[in-house]
């Protein structure tokens, strides 16, 4: 299993594969490297994808390291250990605020960013939804009941497959004799609640230092999370940004539609 080690020793998975420019994509936040499992056969890259401390298969570490500070400095300490000068980020909900902050701090090791579903104003009622779900098991005891339960109440998602469904809860629970368990460190919830009491940062500076990277957005039209008017002021700041509303999708798209592809494939051309 292929591992590097973060600055305070803690053992963290990646998977690395594929050929092309280098493109490190960061998952959401209580997801893992398996979100990118139905995009990854359409890039022509070499995608790296890491779970994040205490998510998937990395060892999980002092509920108070489940930062984003922490988790994009372990971006760049994967990037030393492969020996990456430069890469690309392809970063979703998450993952795209590790990726603005560090356009912000780290500007000089990016070749250009993707965003799927997330940008500078995040909306309460997408985060109230979040906290509703985050480091709870779900109530469904297989893979066919949580996916089943996907197809009756994520309304936000039009025609989905079952086939889908399922891969999408495999991915992300381990199916055991009690049910399913979610494969996260529970207490990333006591981080994240404990950040959401303090006051929003205005994030819109970390998204200004994108400037000069190619930089592409993809949203769900059905967005819960990422407003219309906040990607439209995205696109008003950055006219050059490479933007996709994909139909039918909610937070967050799975990436192989065909708008998001369409976007991510023009945006790969721009890389350097």
């Amino acid at each position: 299993m292929p591992i590097f080690h973060a600055t305070d020793g803690l053992s963290l998975h990646y998977t690395d594969e594929g050929s092309g420019p280098p493109v490190i994509a960061l998952a959401g936040l209580t997801r893992n490297g398996a979100d990118f499992d139905h995009v990854a056969p359409h890039l022509p890259v070499r995608l790296i994808r890491p779970d994040y401390r205490g998510r998937g298969q990395s060892d999980w570490a002092d509920p108070a390291t489940y930062t984003i500070a922490q988790e994009a400095a372990d971006v760049l300490t994967l990037m030393d250990h492969l020996g990456l000068a430069r890469a690309a980020i392809l970063g979703t909900s998450r993952g795209g605020l590790i990726a603005m902050l560090l356009a912000a701090t780290a500007k000089e090791r990016l070749t250009g960013v993707a965003l799927n579903d997330i940008g500078p104003e995040i909306t309460p009622a997408g985060l109230e939804v979040i906290k509703t779900y985050l480091g709870r098991n779900p109530p469904q005891k297989t893979y066919e009941e949580a996916a089943q339960a996907r197809a009756e109440l994520w309304t936000a998602f039009e025609g989905v497959t079952m086939t889908r469904w399922l891969a999408e809860v495999r991915a992300h629970y381990n199916e055991t004799p009690d049910g399913l368990v979610i494969r996260y460190d529970p207490k990333l919830r006591d981080e994240v609640l404990n950040t959401g009491a303090q006051p929003m940062p205005d994030l819109w500076p970390l998204f200004d230092a994108l400037n000069g990277l190619p930089l592409a957005l993809i949203r769900g039209a059905n967005s819960d999370l990422l407003t219309l008017e906040t990607a439209d002021e995205m696109t008003a700041r950055r006219p050059d940004m490479i933007r996709a509303d994909v139909p039918g999708r909610g937070h967050v798209p799975f990436l192989d539609e065909p708008a998001a592809l369409a976007a991510l494939h023009q945006w790969l051309e721009k890389l350097q």
